[in-house]
């Protein structure tokens, strides 16, 4: 769970830094990629004591009406005629009509109480505003739901949905807004507040059981603080040890508080964001990579000619290639850092790819069981049930695919890497934008190619194991006595437990065979396929396109303009930390 908030954070932080700069680009859409928890209920039900309850800090200023550094408490006055006016507390003989000033008044009372820190005061703001009209637009509870809605829409936006049990439910904000936008409830979770403050013979057992309203995931029952609780500073320790106790001593709720309070509500919602992340994963991956392309594009495009004919173009251009190529090798060769991630992907990674595979619960008796009945269709074997041995052993063998594809996608981004690394590494590079980026492209595009054929090459060992099986092995098994079961006895006890033990023992050896022949076979695959050519040939096709360039072609990459040298920077760190969080996602990715 560590590795994918650390990852979001990561996407956060590149599309803040994106959004510093207004510009247009995939950020909206990558934004909208990441998984959030809204919590929607109606007014004074419970909130933000329910979210302080789930991070367990005190950290939201509270009060009614607007809500700034300081609470805000608004008071409207409707006034028969006349000019609006403000009057605050704190000035209480001075009027504003401008509200331009009463804006500022209350910027500069939250520095005069908090400082220019930007830090948060519990000591309200008092407001007052007098007016002829009524003080707030027709259209303000349409407003507020518009922008509820706006969030809860969102697919992978998870709905806390607050309702105070000391209220009719039927009349629920949050419960009507929700089933709206996720009416087979498969991204809401109801919370229940208030249950200590529901009347004398009344309880919310109905509510909390389903009975009342039922939900797709159980309701969850919550007791927060009192404001007098607040008031005396009862820090979020003892306020939930007193409400493990309230639900554990509590007769009505005693069998439900296994699964009551601010605790198990944090690990339902830890539990499935961390689920909602990994669901996104695929989707952020491309957008992540879209992104990446989008700047680099934009890198490519920084630049002014720096030579006059075409001969010199060209030879600049495939010395600073030449250059970039011998220190991508140097990391290959362990000249340079990097390489030896390559040999971890066959040393470790591969190998315990291969171990959570997890065999042993694929030939359960029940499964072997399963599989030999339906190989023997309606005539039981005789001897030796053959097919139901194949069908064991290439159902198993096949999910070997997946880690032999996996260490492909492993290696492919280390050689990614490597190429990122050694054109950060290559100076003449880094004052060539537009060179820079071509150069990239067309490295990353021949490892694209690269590992489309190590993948082909790689799956085919997997398939080719599946395809013939090596019959030595079966030959060299102890001979059974009994041959597949005792002649004098029913033919149905082939199938007694002993028997489907022995039939799963004998597939999980061969299989293990298998695995240990793979094991060695898979790395020699990809390195002959991607390591060995990526040595060999990473830009031969990118010189094959450049000779054919004319001069003002070629100047397009030997650019340099200094006016807008601040800007390639900027771009060059926003690259970075997309490229950060897209290692930590292929991190990530692996671990799934």
């Amino acid at each position: 769970m560590e590795n994918l908030i650390s990852l979001v954070n990561n996407i956060q932080r590149a599309c803040t830094a994106l959004g510093d700069h207004g510009e247009e680009s995939s950020l909206p859409t990558l934004w909208d990629a990441l998984p959030a928890i809204a919590v929607v209920g109606g007014q004074s039900s419970g909130k933000s004591s329910v979210l302080e309850s789930v991070v367990g800090k005190d950290f939201l200023p509270r009060g009614s009406g607007i809500v700034t550094r300081r609470p805000l408490v608004l008071q409207l006055h409707k006034i028969d005629e006349g000019r609006e006016y403000a009057e605050f507390m704190h000035l209480p003989k001075k009027r504003f009509t401008d509200f331009a000033q009463v804006r500022k008044e209350i910027e500069d009372e939250t520095d005069r109480e908090t400082g220019r820190s930007k830090a948060i005061s519990s000591v309200p703001i008092h407001l007052s505003i007098s007016s002829p009209n009524d003080g707030q637009p027709e259209s303000i509870v349409a407003d507020i739901e518009n922008m509820v809605r706006a969030y809860i829409e969102k697919p992978n936006s998870i709905i806390l949905a607050i309702s105070p049990a000391n209220q009719d439910l039927a009349t629920s904000d949050a419960i009507k807004i929700s089933r709206e936008v996720d009416p087979k409830g498969e991204r809401t979770f109801g919370v229940l507040t208030k249950i200590d403050l529901m009347d004398k013979g009344t309880d919310a057992v109905d509510i909390l059981e389903g009975k009342s309203y039922k939900m797709q995931f159980p309701w969850i029952g919550v007791v927060n603080r009192s404001q007098a609780d607040i008031n005396k500073n009862v820090d979020m320790i003892a306020a939930r040890h007193r409400e493990r106790e309230y639900f554990a001593n509590t007769p009505e709720y005693k069998h439900l508080a296994h699964r009551m309070g601010s605790e198990h509500l944090a690990k339902m919602l830890s539990k499935h964001l961390e689920q909602v992340i990994k669901s996104r994963i695929p989707g952020i991956q491309s957008l992540i990579s879209k992104t990446i392309t989008e700047l680099e594009m934009e890198l490519g495009r920084l630049g002014k000619p720096i030579a006059v004919d075409t001969g010199g173009k060209l030879y600049s251009i495939m010395e600073i290639c030449r250059t970039f190529d011998s220190i991508y090798k140097e990391h290959l060769d362990g000249v340079r850092p990097g390489g030896e991630k390559i040999h971890n992907v066959f040393d470790s990674q591969l190998p315990a790819a291969l171990k959570r595979l997890q065999f042993d619960k694929h030939l359960s008796m029940e499964n072997v069981r399963k599989i030999i009945t339906e190989a023997d269709g309606y005539q039981p074997h005789l001897i030796a049930p053959e097919q139901g041995y194949r069908r064991l052993i290439e159902s198993s063998l096949i999910s070997i695919r997946g880690p032999a594809e996996s260490a492909v996608d492993a290696v492919h981004s280390i050689l990614k890497d490597l190429v990122h690394k050694a054109i950060s590494e290559t100076l003449e590079l880094k004052q060539y934008p537009t060179l820079r980026v071509e150069v990239g492209n067309a490295a990353v595009e021949s490892l694209e190619r690269m590992r489309e054929e190590s993948k082909k090459a790689t799956l085919k060992l997997v398939d080719m194991e599946c395809s013939y099986l090596t019959v030595d092995f079966f030959r060299k098994l102890p001979q059974d006595v009994e041959k597949g079961g005792n002649p004098t006895h029913s033919l149905f006890d082939r199938y007694n437990d002993s028997y489907l033990r022995r039939v799963g023992s004998t597939v999980l050896a061969y299989v293990n065979m298998v695995c240990a022949s793979l094991r060695n076979s898979i790395p020699k695959s990809i390195v002959y396929c991607q390591v060995r050519e990526a040595k060999r040939s990473l830009l031969d096709l990118f010189f094959t396109d450049i000779g054919k360039r004319e001069g003002k072609q070629l100047g397009k990459l030997l650019d340099e303009d200094p006016a807008i040298m601040e800007r390639r920077i900027s771009l060059a760190k926003r690259l970075e930390l997309y490229r950060s969080a897209q290692a930590e996602i292929d991190a990530v990715a692996w671990a799934k």
